[in-house]
């Protein structure tokens, strides 16, 4: 079909949006100018884009019923087995609903998408099936990715596996339900500002934000491309490893990834952490929203470190309570350019674009009064700086971000991983129905000040259990320098063996 040319008052309109006074002459004259270009993309129409083949059978599943879905944490179910041998044979996976399954629905977590079908796999789907895994089916998430708790999916909340009405986080918030809950072995999590550790700490499980572009991100929804992370949400240190160890490497595809460096992260586990250096970030405690007895888990944990032989130092590292300055900064203004102006894809980068996606995402304007609370109060700073300081300040973020990634890398010249929590406290009663917006967005934020910093820096960072208050989970977080995951899997694993995290 030929691509629509603009008539004369829909040119006269199209030069006003971009500043430009036309005269009627004018108008006829830029007419006739644009043809030829749009002969050229009239002759695209039809011609192969020679996206990824679709390797597995599958159907498009099925959505469940509630009584068989009672934390709210499935989308679809939709059963694709993989490869006779591998790695990952036998074991079950959950798609994060962010994750382009082929044939099968994905709705991001959101009304204004609901409908959608891709027609790829993600590049990560296909290595999870290569190695034998079985997929399951799709998890719900927040309203495009878009809070750290877990109430604020169109189809509702998704509840805590280990206490109904309590938030199971966000923004992978189905994906940490299903493993916590033991209803699939592992998962897939998306992680921008923290949405893969948020809901892997308030559920006891164990998740892995890998170095930035380690784990390739094509067929995956995006938010912001320099802040974009995708990682394995597991109950144990081993499955994470090894699952990391399927997702990792180059894909070709991805400009995130830039000169990856991968590892067999299972050979770090069993060597234990005698005479591993741990400093412990003393600005990651006593945050405005910090729990005490969050900070004496967390502090009781590095001293169980200690005890195996870790050599730990208290560390300072002013700059990390800039880093939730720096983050927003930059994932603000860039989500609303990117996912929201750009219909999730944005332009100037080389690598795989899915035009089903970006057509099916642009109807958010036409529904954009449903789109999430969280979501709306994003957009509209960061429409607002757009249009006020025109970029100066993601500019500024992004500047600022490489400082604080000094700062972070500063420290880990002297240690080989950084400790701090998680979160300041532990998960929190879900919103009620039609509760104030105040309260909505307060719940979907509150939990991201150590978590944030590093998708800007891009650093590995992994949320283990270390304790339970009030029946609640505690996290505690390793980060550790660029490509140096398995510096966390060993030390992450040796806590492990060495504690029942649920017994204290």
């Amino acid at each position: 079909m030929p691509v629509q040319r603009p008539n004369e008052e829909q040119l006269r309109q199209l030069a006003a949006d971009l500043y430009l006074h036309l005269s009627e002459e004018d108008v006829q004259s830029f007419k006739g100018l644009m043809e030829p270009s749009f002969r050229n993309l009239d002759s695209l129409e039809g011609v192969s884009e020679d996206l990824p083949a679709v390797k597995y059978p599958r159907t498009p599943g099925e959505f469940p019923e509630a009584e068989d879905n009672p934390l709210g944490a499935w989308y679809v179910k939709s059963e694709v087995q993989g490869a006779t041998s591998g790695p990952l044979k036998g074991r079950s996976v959950a798609l994060k609903d962010n994750v382009c399954l082929a044939g099968v629905p994905m709705m991001n977590g959101a009304s204004t998408l609901e409908g959608y079908i891709p027609e790829i796999d993600a590049t990560i789907v296909t290595r999870l099936l290569d190695a034998g895994a079985t997929i399951k089916g799709k998890a719900h998430c927040e309203y495009f990715c878009l809070s750290g708790g877990s109430h604020t999916n169109a189809h509702g909340p998704v509840h805590n596996p280990i206490k109904h009405g309590y938030s199971a986080g966000g923004s992978s918030s189905g994906s940490a339900a299903l493993v916590g809950s033991g209803e699939v072995d592992m998962a897939i999590g998306g992680d921008q500002g923290g949405s893969i550790r948020i809901p892997a700490s308030f559920c006891g499980i164990y998740g892995m934000k890998a170095t930035h572009g380690l784990v390739p991100y094509t067929g995956i929804m995006p938010i912001e491309n320099t802040v974009d992370h995708a990682g394995p949400m597991t109950t144990s240190v081993e499955d994470n490893a090894l699952m990391l160890e399927v997702l990792a490497g180059s894909d070709g595809l991805d400009p995130r990834q830039i000169d990856v460096k991968t590892d067999a992260y299972t050979a770090a586990l069993g060597k234990g952490v005698e005479g591993l250096r741990i400093g412990v970030v003393q600005e990651g405690f006593g945050l405005e929203t910090s729990l005490k007895d969050v900070d004496d888990k967390v502090q009781e944990a590095a001293a169980q470190l200690q005890s195996l032989g870790a050599v730990l130092e208290d560390c300072s590292i002013p700059m990390h309570k800039m880093g939730g300055a720096i983050w927003t900064a930059i994932g603000l203004e860039g989500l609303t350019i990117q996912m929201m102006h750009g219909n999730g894809f944005g332009m100037n980068w080389k690598g795989l674009y899915l035009p089903s996606m970006i057509k099916a995402h642009s109807a958010w304007r036409d529904h954009a009064d449903d789109l999430s609370e969280t979501l709306k109060v994003a957009m509209l700073i960061g429409e607002w700086m757009s249009q006020k300081y025109g970029g100066t300040w993601y500019g500024k973020g992004q500047n600022l971000s490489r400082k604080l990634t000094k700062a972070y890398d500063q420290s880990l010249e002297k240690f080989d991983l950084l400790l701090m929590p998680t979160i300041p406290g532990v998960a929190t009663r879900l919103p009620e129905p039609y509760a104030p917006r105040e309260e909505v967005v307060a719940r979907a934020f509150e939990m991201i000040p150590n978590t944030a910093p590093f998708d800007s820096t891009g650093h590995p960072a992994m949320t283990i259990p270390c304790g339970n208050l009030d029946g609640l989970p505690v996290g505690l977080m390793l980060v550790g320098n660029h490509w140096k995951e398995a510096t966390i899997y060993q030390a992450a694993h040796a806590y492990e063996q060495a504690v029942d995290w649920k017994k204290l």
